[in-house]
């Protein structure tokens, strides 16, 4: 008997949404490109969405679209399914049916992942199947290529991402024209950036969502979604971010995950650092990940974090990827979180009571004398050192002054200790507020600055 030889790759697409609809347009109008690149053409066999009659803007063949998805899990001749559609339940169910009936997948879907991908990893490295999912974290950035192949070799020190372009918006905007965080989130909304229920973007979960996704990837552990310390920028006041250009410091959401000799860092919230590191220079809705690695040292990946074409490109690039597996008969050619699935073990972070970094301190305080003596002895007993103060005088019709400090490396138990018992003087007028501060030239030890 002569074997069939196969002439083309044919894909099921679950969501013909923004993504979805990207993803078809690429494949569409770059066709002679991937055939080139590839040498197979890859054909989109059946696209299954609850909505086949509005206009998407792509030429396709309306015998190709259909509501229901057993005639993409049914169908023997589509090797690869991609899911596109969102949310948790229904994605996971679809993805499980795929995966059990023999197909590869490819996903964007963040939140399945970080919140149920322990069932769909299993499913795959069960059934022996691969699965995709580089435009899950950053759009159109290639991270997680990069660690899974670019930085194979290579052990990563830490990563530090901005990586929700809504966050990063209205921080820009804050920042660069003292816009009040509801103004901020406002535009960003008009203009499409933000959901109208903004709460995954400006509370940090999206972007904890993205963290939990690259851990395994990056050192071969996995946490619970749940355990990443997570924390938004819905609280982020104007007065902090004057504080911190004027101390040459701009507030950024970052997500940041560290390989500690005591223990894995993983959280996200707002962090001040210099105007001279990479990363402060990233402004608007652009996202952007740096990575130090003990051989390679630091790099930098820069760009479009959403969006209809840049995460449709990510997709795309996933597909050609099984595509090659398909076409050469081979499966897990590259271990879908890099290590081999059975030896990943859970792990819990570190507490932010352990961490310990530099801090930006704010006090309001009554204009008195002996106020920054007080609040400096209470500092000084939790074993927090002041690298420098600011102290403003009072405005027409304040009572108050902001005492603002900058400390040197301190463990976040001791701050919170010191808060606690400053906050209940007299002196004080309103809770004290803290962030925390990536900067090496401030670090004890005058260990060189590592993010150059």
């Amino acid at each position: 008997m002569v074997e069939k030889k196969m002439d083309c790759v044919k894909i099921g697409l679950i969501g013909y949404g923004t993504v979805g609809t990207g993803v078809v347009k690429i494949l569409t109008e770059n066709s002679s490109l991937i055939k080139k690149r590839l040498g197979y053409d890859i054909v989109v066999e059946k696209i299954c969405d609850i909505d086949i009659s509005t206009d998407r803007g792509v030429k396709i063949d309306k015998s190709v679209l259909t509501t229901d998805i057993n005639e993409i899990i049914n169908d023997p001749e589509i090797s690869i399914v991609v899911e596109t559609m969102g949310g948790i339940d229904l994605a996971e169910e679809m993805m499980l049916s795929a995966i059990r009936a023999g197909k590869n997948v490819v996903t964007a879907n963040k939140a399945l992942l970080a919140e149920a991908g322990e069932e769909i990893y299993k499913a795959a490295h069960e059934v022996g199947v691969d699965i995709n999912f580089e435009a899950s974290v950053g759009g159109g950035i290639p991270i997680i290529r990069t660690l899974k192949e670019g930085l194979v070799g290579d052990k990563v020190e830490f990563i530090f991402g901005i990586t929700n372009g809504t966050c990063n918006y209205i921080l820009t905007r804050m920042t660069e024209d003292g816009m009040a965080f509801a103004q901020a989130l406002k535009e960003a909304q008009e203009l499409g950036y933000a959901e109208s229920d903004p709460t995954l973007d400006i509370e940090g979960l999206d972007s904890a969502h993205k963290l939990a996704i690259i851990i395994p990837i990056t050192y071969g552990v996995k946490v619970d979604y749940e355990d990443i310390y997570t924390e938004g920028i819905s609280k982020v006041d104007p007065i902090d971010i004057k504080f911190a250009d004027e101390m040459g410091y701009k507030i950024k959401l970052l997500s940041i995950l560290k390989d500690t000799k005591d223990g894995l860092e993983a959280r996200v919230h707002p962090v001040m650092i210099p105007f001279r590191y990479l990363l402060s220079n990233v402004n608007f809705n652009l996202n952007a990940i740096y990575i130090r690695g003990e051989a390679v040292g630091t790099i930098l990946l820069y760009g479009q974090g959403a969006g209809m074409m840049p995460t449709g490109t990510a997709v795309v690039s996933d597909i050609i990827e099984l595509s090659r597996n398909v076409i050469s008969g081979r499966k897990k050619r590259v271990p879908p979180l890099s290590f081999d699935y059975a030896d990943i073990k859970k792990v819990t972070p570190k507490s932010m009571d352990d961490i310990v970094t530099n801090y930006y301190l704010r006090f309001s305080a009554l204009d008195k004398p002996g106020v920054l003596s007080k609040i400096s002895g209470i500092l000084g007993d939790a074993n927090i050192s002041i690298a420098s103060v600011i102290q403003k005088g009072r405005g027409a019709g304040e009572e108050d002054v902001p005492v603002v400090m900058m400390t040197h490396e301190a463990k976040e138990s001791d701050i919170r200790k010191a808060f606690d018992e400053i906050d209940k003087l007299d002196i004080i007028s309103k809770p004290s507020i803290f962030y925390r501060v990536e900067d090496t030239t401030i670090k004890r030890g005058g260990r060189k600055d590592e993010w150059r």
